[in-house]
């Protein structure tokens, strides 16, 4: 069942449920967000181009 459904009806367990994906979500999707912010801002700190012979 879909919210476009003509039979979907907002009771309680359907609440509870779309709140706790939407707030799995949105935390999988701000996460992915600052690392991708985080390597984005490192690499372009980066003086040696990000090789090192060690």
């Amino acid at each position: 069942m879909f919210p476009f459904s003509f039979e979907w009806v907002w009771d309680a367990g359907h609440m509870v449920f779309h709140g706790g994906l939407w707030y799995a979500l949105s935390i999988i999707g701000l996460g992915i967000t600052y690392c991708v912010i985080k390597a984005a801002i490192d690499t372009g700190n980066e003086k040696d181009g990000g090789h090192h012979d060690v």
